[in-house]
């Protein structure tokens, strides 16, 4: 057996302080939950990786027209002593790369293929984001009523996701896009086009975060801090967004980084078909539609647009791996 500890008079009438005496502040310092979560996240390098590389894509679409102001880069300039009329290719090895073109020329009017993904940088970035923000409005805004009210309102909010995720997708998005391109809404052109696919893929994607929410709502509202709200008096409204949005931020904010690649792609397969943006617009989309014809001749103008589709998906896929590890108390 163990002996019993023994515990002196001076000991036991001793003050925290004074048993404390000799502890640094630093060791007994607590941390709020943002900063353990912090502190996970910045163990996963892969995560951390991921993070700046979507900094700096981030960067790279809001400073695209003062980088190429800058540098002199122009998408749209044409170089055609830099292609060859009969091949259909540009001069030169690797693409036509050279120390004014870094990543080469497009092989049918010698562009500049640098200047041309970085111009559709901040296309694919602002159409992925804005439609991320509006499917993440609706869809948080009915699942938390849905899932907290029940009964018949969480009825017919649940009916119409599954109404919203019964449409073919890919074809509705088509069929918009080509019957608003010529003009609406006061719009022609290039806000036109923005604005069509930030609705079309904003719009019919809520339900996939409505579900999500409405799950994490059925769960959170049976919790000890929502009865004692109720308890004090507090009404649905109050309830909703004081109580139960601010322990949804870390779903929604994780789910978020995984969905705007999904819109990335879903944008680019759009361009790909000739609905999305427009030429002379470049678009991460658009340079792979007009690769099609021309790979034989320069592979390059397809793998270019390609590595930074790949880049940015992967980037924002390893962010939101390592969010969802670093805000999960439940993961090691």
């Amino acid at each position: 057996m163990t002996a019993p500890i023994e515990t002196t008079a001076a000991q036991a009438g001793a003050q925290p302080e004074a048993i404390l005496s000799g502890v640094e502040k630093s060791q007994i310092e607590g941390r709020s939950l943002g900063q353990i979560a912090w502190l996970r996240f910045r163990r996963d390098k892969v995560a951390v990786a991921g993070g700046i590389i979507v900094i700096l894509l981030v960067l790279l679409a809001v400073l695209a027209k003062p980088i190429e102001a800058i540098f002199g880069l122009d998408p749209n300039e044409f170089h055609q002593d830099l292609v060859d009329p009969v091949l259909l290719a540009p001069k030169g090895a690797w693409g036509g790369m050279s120390w004014e073109h870094p990543l080469g020329v497009d092989p049918q009017f010698g562009r500049d293929l640098l200047a041309r993904v970085i111009e559709g940088s901040w296309v694919s970035l602002l159409v992925a984001t804005g439609a991320t923000i509006l499917s993440n409005v609706i869809g948080t805004v009915l699942g938390v009523i849905a899932g907290y009210y029940g009964g018949w309102v969480d009825s017919v909010i649940s009916r119409m996701m599954d109404t919203f995720l019964a449409f073919p997708l890919l074809l509705f998005a088509i069929s918009i896009s080509a019957s608003l391109q010529d003009g609406a809404f006061g719009l022609d052109g290039l806000p036109l086009r923005i604005c069509v696919l930030i609705f079309v893929i904003g719009f019919f994607n809520w339900p996939y975060m409505g579900r999500i929410v409405r799950g994490q709502t059925l769960s959170l509202r049976e919790r000890e801090f929502v009865e004692a709200a109720r308890s004090l008096g507090a009404r649905g409204p109050f309830i909703l967004f004081r109580e139960l949005l601010p322990n949804l931020v870390a779903p929604i904010l994780v789910y978020s980084t995984l969905l705007i690649p999904t819109n990335i792609i879903f944008e680019a397969a759009l361009s790909f078909l000739g609905v999305g943006i427009a030429p002379p617009q470049s678009s991460w989309g658009g340079m792979l539609t007009s690769a099609i014809d021309l790979y034989e001749a320069d592979p390059q103008y397809m793998i270019v647009p390609g590595l930074a589709i790949f880049v940015t998906v992967l980037a924002f896929n390893l962010l939101g791996d390592g969010l969802r590890d670093a805000l999960d108390p439940r993961s090691k």
